[in-house]
């Protein structure tokens, strides 16, 4: 009766309201229908349940669906959720739920309910069940992957058989606390999982169950892929692009978190390309100019993307490699060779030299050769790199050092001596030559000398590189000579010079070097209008000696003076330079100097003229000398002759004369004392003091009138007298 009366008051009140809330009455009446769980589906590795379920389109779709799910036969529920719906674009809905225990350790059941505006629910849809692993030879470890992510929680479980249970889960050789699944299963919660230290990266769990058997696996922790970074694409050749990336985080060479990498062309049909770690290399598409790439890095744990785009004509970078390194003296020549095809671009090289500059320049060889010649300094070591690139935009990698050394600064310097034969119409040319390298220490290979010379025909003569001179006979008129020295390094150094005319010139008078100094020899003569090349000034260097060793030295044009250091000249050595002008014709004497570095005073004694002329009050005394003889280690200026009284020390009885012409060779001494010994003394005179003397010794002769006269006089006086007085002799 109680019901019936309520049923009756129901009624009444949604008639009262049925304008305005009919509908909701109605729905408050109807029993919702029971929903259907359409697919479970467990995805493993993700530890993850796809849930789905047929959803009609009516006026129901918006409301709620609540959700649960359980564990284990006896279904305890471990989730609950409710979740609305809206708009839908088919009648299937999937949900997805992931799971902290991995879905193999134990039974995952799954059941739905509808709530309609939040009302009266549905009944429960049956419960369907995903299932565990039931074991049947020994005790399974999940979850099932090997590596696993760091910074996560990780939840390990040990299924054993039937009618066996795990007594202790042991992590890296620690046991663990267990937590209870179910009545069989066991399993250990790890949170923050970092990546162990020890060279092999893997944490090691053992199971252990109620028969003693115990259960292995390991586990390695990984981080996920990382977004690539900086990533550019690249070309050298126009056909071939190179696109690389920065990959991040560097893994350990023992990671197990394998990666792959695959570069895509999204506007292109081209199939993926298989990529190195920070790095892909793909063939350019014809015709294809823009291109717009993605690079997908993937692993265990995720994936990441990372996208670009380029014109392939902005991003040549040349590629160079070394063609010769050519040294010179001053100068180097550098070659290169641009691999590929580029010559439709405009091509620009940079070269630089260490110590030095670079140098930038264009290159646009259609062969791909390119060259520069660099102004450097002699005899130096030079480190050299190349690199290239299209338009200045993007520069190719530097070439290898190349280093190289410089040829050292070589001149050769060439002169000749010319002897008249007894022939008129023959001369014999000694022609003489010397090289001068800038640095002392470096060493210059010479393979030998080319000797050319010409006048109406030409004639070509090799010496061996330790030669320094060649002979040649020649006639009365002019000749053109060349020495050329051909050096190791493929080059040559050339030197000319020429012979004039046989014309029978005087010979100037020789001059008396007065300027000496113990420093050395200061050269000069009088400037020449028409030696227009400069001067030569040559000499022996051992002086008078025979055979002359001759050395010479060049003088440039308006310069008239020279000088020579002591340091080459022997002391008391007399020395004879001859001086040439340069002329268009050849060269010319212009005068001759002679001299010493320094006189000295070891001269020979002079020869006495025997025997002595003498008075009883003087003395003639001669000598011979040759006072031109080179040999002389001085000028003789004069001579000194010294006469000494013999058995005296009284400086009155010693005195000296001088002979101030070196030509005259005798001379009278006055003054004497007769019948006196006296010794004479001559030594040849420089302006350094005398030299050895030659000494003789004389004596004067008697002045026997003298006597006569003593005799006579007091002879005559007395006979005088004796006239005077006899005729008084009788008075």
């Amino acid at each position: 009766m109680s019901f019936r009366i309520c049923l009756v008051n129901l009624l009444g009140f949604c008639l009262i309201f049925y304008e305005d809330h009919g509908r909701f009455c109605l729905d408050t009446v109807w029993q919702l229908p029971k929903p259907s769980i359409s697919h479970l589906k467990a995805v493993n590795d993700k530890q993850s349940l796809l849930v789905s379920w047929l959803v009609k389109h009516s006026d129901f779709v918006g409301n709620i669906y609540e959700i649960q799910i359980s564990r284990t036969e006896n279904h305890t529920v471990i989730y609950n959720r409710n979740i609305s719906l809206f708009s839908m674009d088919s009648n299937e809905y999937t949900w997805a739920w992931t799971s902290e225990l991995p879905l193999e350790c134990v039974d995952h059941s799954v059941r739905i309910r509808h709530f309609s505006n939040q009302s009266v629910p549905s009944p429960w849809s049956n419960w369907v069940t995903n299932d565990g692993v039931q074991p049947t030879d020994k005790t399974k470890l999940f979850p099932n992957q090997r590596v696993l992510r760091e910074g996560t929680s990780a939840v390990f479980c040990c299924v054993p058989t039937r009618g066996v249970s795990i007594t202790s889960i042991t992590l890296n050789d620690n046991k663990s606390y267990i937590i209870n699944i179910g009545a069989r299963v066991k399993a250990l919660k790890l949170d923050n999982l970092t990546i162990p230290t020890q060279r092999i990266k893997v944490l090691s769990l053992i199971c252990t169950d109620s028969t003693g058997k115990q259960s292995y696996a390991g586990k390695y922790v990984s981080f996920p892929p990382q977004k690539p970074r900086n990533l550019s694409c690249a070309t050298s050749d126009m056909t071939t692009v190179t696109c690389t990336w920065d990959p991040g985080r560097k893994r350990d060479q023992f990671d197990r978190n394998m990666q792959t990498r695959t570069l895509h062309i999204e506007n292109s049909d081209q199939a993926p390309i298989q990529c190195e770690q920070s790095s892909c290399t793909f063939s350019a598409i014809p015709q294809l100019k823009e291109y717009n790439i993605s690079v997908l890095v993937k692993d265990q744990l995720g994936e990441e993307t990372e996208s670009y785009s380029f014109n392939i004509s902005d991003r040549v970078i040349p590629v160079v490699e070394w063609g010769r390194v050519s040294p010179g003296v001053t100068d180097t020549t550098l070659s290169w060779i641009v691999q590929a095809n580029l010559t439709q671009l405009n091509l620009l090289c940079q070269v630089t030299t260490d110590p030095g500059s670079t140098t930038e320049m264009s290159c646009n060889s259609v062969s791909g050769l390119c060259k520069v010649k660099l102004e450097l300094l002699p005899n130096t070591r030079y480190s050299t790199r190349v690199r290239c690139s299209v338009n200045g935009r993007l520069w190719g990698e530097w070439t290898q050092p190349r280093s190289f050394t410089t040829c050292p600064l070589v001149t050769l310097d060439v002169w000749r001596s010319i002897k008249q034969l007894s022939d008129p119409n023959s001369r014999q040319v000694t022609l003489l030559w010397s090289l001068h390298v800038s640095d002392s220490a470096a060493t210059v290979h010479i393979q030998g000398y080319i000797v050319q010379w010409s006048e109406a025909q030409n004639w070509t003569e090799w010496k061996d590189s330790g030669q320094t001179q060649a002979e040649v006979s020649i006639g009365p008129g002019q000749y053109e000579f060349t020495v050329q020295a051909v050096l190791h390094i493929d080059s040559t150094i050339f030197a000319h010079i020429t012979i004039p005319k046989s014309d029978g010139e005087n010979r100037p008078v020789e001059k008396r070097l007065n300027s000496s100094t113990p420093a050395g020899f200061n050269l000069s003569w009088d400037q020449l209008d028409t030696a227009t090349c400069g001067y030569t000034v040559e000499w022996c260097i051992l002086g008078h000696a025979v055979p002359c060793t001759l050395r010479w030295m060049k003088v440039p044009e308006g310069n008239n003076t020279l000088f020579l250091p002591a340091r080459n000249f022997k002391e008391g050595c007399r020395y004879t330079f001859n001086i040439y002008g340069c002329m268009e014709n050849g060269h010319r004497l212009l005068e001759i100097q002679t001299g010493y570095s320094k006189e000295l005073t070891s001269l020979q004694s002079p020869n006495l003229v025997e025997p002595v002329q003498s008075t009883s009050s003087s003395v003639t005394l001669e000598w011979h000398y040759n006072e031109d003889d080179p040999a002389h280690p001085a000028f003789i200026t004069g001579y000194l002759v010294m006469v000494q009284k013999v058995g005296s020390d009284m400086p009155s009885d010693l005195f000296n004369v001088s002979v101030a012409d070196p030509r005259r060779k005798s001379v009278t001494i006055e003054g004497l004392q007769q019948n006196q010994e006296y010794t004479l003394l001559v030594s040849a005179l420089t302006k350094e003091g005398p030299g050895q003397p030659a000494s003789i010794t004389i004596r004067t002769r008697t002045n026997y009138s003298a006597h006569l006269a003593k005799i006579l006089i007091p002879i005559l006086l007395l006979l005088g007298c004796t006239i005077l007085l006899w005729p008084q002799r009788g008075r």
